[in-house]
């Protein structure tokens, strides 16, 4: 049995039901609204992303992965707090995205890996909320200062057997990059997942990730600036049909609360880009356009489950 560390307690990974690979509770600036409370209505916000992760959950979502790190203001007490309110598991993360510490950038590889495994094996914060997965990040492209970042995640990951998620440029390809540092580190490509692959509707790039064993996030439902529903849509279409639906793992990248636009605003420029998106509107359309409920249940429950069911040190 694999257990799993949620912000309301461990789960076996077969709990994990049909799962969101690619999400975010509270995206916040580091340190401002420890220092300046009055800039936001904690209680409020926290009610609201109760209220959030109850339709999902009424909408067939089980589970869900932040992957808010410290540079995105995660806070592990107030996503346990929301998750000890609803049914649904909340899976948190350690590791960093674009704009890690300063800190960071004066220690080497194994300094910032014991810091990511002391959030997996001793709790995030000085809680009792564990990480159970590690992000990464590159934008747009591996430098020295990047590569230094993708190699603690890849020692951390070595030491724990928690699977690693990224945050990639699709322009730039970093997803394959991003692969060749891992692979470099030894790290067993099938416990990685390539995020914000589907910003791409290139298969032969996608597919290329896919055959050295990394599952890919089609992970930003509803941002349609990089690519539109239909366009992500017709992608999965296309990789199902050459046989790759056990490659994939679908989301938005989507938030309860991200200071860095009002949330008008940003329903105003992605107005589909909410935790229903994929529940009401993606699954239905894949449907329509002959994905199997097999291929579906791959997506959403099966592959999710494969990626987190090792925790084996290696």
């Amino acid at each position: 049995m694999v257990t799993i560390p949620t912000a309301a307690g461990a789960i076996d990974h077969t709990e994990l039901g049909a799962t969101l690979m690619h999400e975010h509770v509270f995206i916040r600036s580091p340190g401002v609204f420890e220092a300046w409370p009055e800039l936001w209505d904690r209680d409020a916000e926290v009610a609201n992303a109760v209220e959030r992760f109850r339709e999902l959950k009424a909408a067939g979502i089980d589970s869900i992965v932040d992957l808010t790190t410290i540079d995105l203001g995660r806070d592990a007490a107030m996503v346990s707090e929301v998750a000890r309110q609803v049914d649904l598991n909340i899976v948190m993360c350690t590791g960093v995205w674009r704009q890690p510490p300063n800190l960071f950038k004066q220690m080497d590889s194994d300094a910032i890996a014991d810091l990511f495994v002391r959030d997996i094996e001793q709790g995030i914060e000085g809680s009792d909320v564990s990480a159970g997965v590690i992000k990464l990040a590159t934008q747009p492209t591996v430098d020295e200062e990047n590569e230094v970042m993708l190699r603690a995640g890849a020692r951390a990951h070595r030491r724990t057997g928690v699977p690693i998620s990224t945050h990639t440029d699709v322009s730039t390809e970093s997803g394959l990059a991003q692969q060749d540092v891992f692979e470099s580190e030894g790290v067993d490509l099938t416990r990685v997942v390539i995020g914000h692959s589907g910003d791409s509707d290139d298969t032969s790039y996608l597919s290329r990730i896919m055959d050295r064993g990394s599952a890919i996030g089609m992970d930003r439902f509803g941002i349609d600036r990089t690519l539109n529903t239909e366009g992500r849509i017709e992608t999965i279409v296309r990789l199902c049909e050459m046989g790759y639906a056990e490659g994939m793992v679908l989301s938005h990248d989507t938030n309860c609360f991200m200071d860095t636009m009002p949330r008008v605003s940003s329903q105003e420029w992605a107005p589909n880009w909410h935790f229903l998106h994929i529940s009401n509107d993606v699954l239905p359309a894949l449907r329509e356009r002959g994905v199997s409920e097999a291929q579906i249940n791959a997506m959403m429950v099966e592959n999710p489950r494969r990626i987190f069911s090792r925790r084996d040190a290696y």
